[in-house]
């Protein structure tokens, strides 16, 4: 057995206490939100821009919304102007 403390034991245990969830399903659940969080800024960018097109929306439409959306996330990315975007994307 492992003596070695996840980095994330408190919330771990907030969560197995204020939920329903077990030990090993909080621990999945706190993984899953990192990793959601980590996404690099580029990668973001690609990602909501093929999601966001998929939709129907133009680009005039979708570059401003992942504007916008890029200053919720969890380590604030630089600000990056709407042609910087098309070029994240675009190349």
């Amino acid at each position: 057995m492992s003596m070695t403390r996840h980095p994330f034991e408190d919330l771990i245990g907030h969560l197995t206490r204020t939920t329903a969830l077990g030990p090993g399903e909080a621990a999945r659940v706190v993984a899953d939100v990192l990793a959601y969080f980590g996404e690099p800024a580029e990668e973001y960018v690609r990602r909501r821009h093929g999601e966001l097109k998929a939709r129907g929306l133009t680009n005039d439409e979708i570059f401003p919304r992942i504007s916008a959306e890029l200053s919720g996330r969890r380590v604030s990315a630089p600000e990056l102007s709407l042609r910087q975007l098309r070029r994240i994307v675009y190349g």
